[in-house]
């Protein structure tokens, strides 16, 4: 008899979606759309449907911009209009269909905009307008290391760029995901309005961090009013970015509180990449204990992410309660079958394991 109480493998509920486990594929970027287009393609379907057939709970999309110039590079995917909308139903129709379910991370990418990928061999560095780059803007004008130095948006904009995010957001509900996560976490707009060493604003979007909260909370209500109630809502967060008088925990514990107050179901929890030039102890489960603190703290579920590895440490992590569910990156880019893996390997009968039916034959015994 093999064991059927995995932590791994519980069906988990946020709002009116409930998830058949808690192993999370979370967005990494692939930089594999058409440039300029925003638009999602046959890669797409390939890359995010096989983990679904793989047996992942939860899929989240690689960066997803909400405005033309609120992409990270000029090959990541969209979503401002309806066509790229309709080209997402085919990735979202395809995860279901192997038993899935999929979240948008939605993103302005700030002064990180603009930036080089393998498709256009601008490695870690600003694109020239001449090639396809454009102006990045950011709360305030503080150039990321290297990168070609933002302009500071006006409260005007701020006002679009929150517009943009509803807007998004309702098309995501048209394209048939079935969650939406704001990119709050890594350097990209949301996180440089929160950040201290990146936000020097004096009016109301700067300054304390009331003030640096409000663009996400703005974000957070303009995105909850344009989705069903049903729906989840998950903000991605880096706990710290591991430099002196900047973003730390009990910051990120305080806006997890506020973001719960708004109707915000789960924080993503990560860390680092607002500033540069900074030293990350990166060793396994090094942020599970930012997702921790989080979870008990603030009283709101959360996912660990980063460098988790092995079907052991993934599953002690949840029976530790320091996590509602687990995210694993690297696993998932090696081997897209890996929850079929893990619950052979935590004693999951193959009749109880998230096997589609087309794959049942070739199941771990």
């Amino acid at each position: 008899m093999g064991n059927t109480t995995a932590k791994l493998f519980e069906p988990m509920t946020l709002r009116g979606l409930t998830i058949r486990n808690r192993i999370w594929m979370p967005a990494m970027d692939t930089y594999s759309a058409d440039k300029l287009t925003g638009m999602p393609n046959q890669f797409h379907q390939q890359h995010y449907v096989s983990r679904a057939y793989g047996g992942f709970g939860m899929i989240v999309t690689e960066a997803t911009a909400v405005s033309k110039d609120g992409l990270i590079s000029p090959h990541d995917v969209g979503l401002w209009t309806e066509e790229q909308a309709q080209a997402w139903t085919a990735v979202t129709d395809g995860v279901h269909q192997a038993g899935g379910a999929i979240a948008v991370q939605l993103d302005h990418s700030g002064r990180k905009g603009s930036t080089g990928s393998f498709r256009d061999g601008y490695l870690d560095q600003s694109v020239p307008v001449a090639d396809g780059g454009w102006q990045t803007v950011a709360p305030s004008p503080i150039a990321f290391g290297h990168y070609a130095q933002p302009r500071e948006l006006t409260v005007d904009e701020i006002h679009t760029i929150v517009r943009d995010f509803g807007k998004s957001a309702a098309l995501a509900v048209k394209a048939g995901f079935d969650a939406i996560q704001l990119h709050g976490a890594h350097g990209y707009l949301i996180s440089q309005f929160l950040d201290p060493l990146s936000n020097r604003r004096t009016d109301e979007y700067g300054g304390s961090l009331e003030n640096r909260q409000r663009f996400l909370v703005e974000l957070v209500d303009e995105v909850r009013a344009a989705i069903p109630d049903t729906m989840p809502l998950i903000v991605r967060i880096s706990a710290t970015d591991w430099a002196e008088n900047g973003w730390d925990l009990e910051q990120t514990v305080d806006t997890a509180r506020v973001m719960k107050e708004h109707g915000v179901d789960l924080m993503d929890v990560s860390t680092g990449g607002i500033v540069s030039d900074v030293t990350i102890p990166a060793k396994p489960g090094y942020q599970v204990s930012f997702a921790a603190a989080v979870r008990e703290q603030a009283g709101i579920p959360t996912t660990a992410v980063g460098l988790i590895l092995e079907t052991k440490q993934a599953e002690t992590i949840l029976e530790n309660g320091e996590a509602d569910a687990i995210e694993v990156g690297r696993l998932s880019l090696r081997d897209p079958y890996w929850p079929l893996r893990a619950a052979h390997e935590l004693g999951i009968p193959a009749d109880q394991a998230p096997y589609q039916p087309q794959y049942a034959a070739g199941a771990y015994r």
